[in-house]
């Protein structure tokens, strides 16, 4: 990364800086499901968009230049794989590549996601948009569709979160 165009957004995502909590990327990555669930002011830094959150408005938007940064940077692109990968097993849902399937443990009790409503569905509306914003359409729509499906079959997912799914790429 060049220094004479630091951006707080990019220094977290590499490791460089702390959130507004003081907490690294990799310490967000480690932590536990209950924490996950129940704290609502990281996912602003996982999964930035240029508009800003109603949970945490210390976090950075994400702007043209970070846009930018992530178009340009396979290390960039890996980091928010793995970001997603934290969420997705949050999710109770896998992904191999391209692929995003359940896990085996899925079910409505245990994962509130496929519950109707929620801030969980917010989270997979932002979580849509950025991967598609930060460069990786592809993986944006695999995750698009899988929660799309297996919020339908396999649970209780209301026609309202599903048409923002859908609409969060566009």
């Amino acid at each position: 990364m060049s220094t004479d165009h630091q951006h707080p957004l990019i220094d977290f995502y590499l490791g460089k800086a702390l959130d507004h909590k003081g907490r690294t990327i990799e310490t967000i990555w480690q932590l536990s499901h209950f924490w996950l669930e129940h704290t609502h002011d990281y996912i602003q830094w996982l999964f930035p968009i240029p508009e800003p959150g109603r949970f945490n408005a210390f976090a950075p938007r994400l702007d043209d230049l970070a846009r930018n940064r992530f178009r340009e940077s396979p290390e960039l692109q890996e980091r928010q794989r793995r970001s997603l990968d934290v969420m997705l097993d949050f999710f109770g849902l896998q992904r191999h590549d391209l692929t995003i399937s359940a896990g085996p443990e899925l079910n409505p009790k245990d994962h509130i996601w496929l519950k109707t409503g929620g801030h969980n569905h917010l989270r997979i509306t932002r979580m849509i948009r950025s991967l598609h914003l930060c460069h990786q359409p592809q993986l944006a729509a695999a995750f698009q569709t899988a929660v799309l499906t297996i919020g339908k079959d396999r649970g209780y997912v209301s026609e309202l979160s599903r048409s923002y799914w859908e609409t969060a790429t566009l």
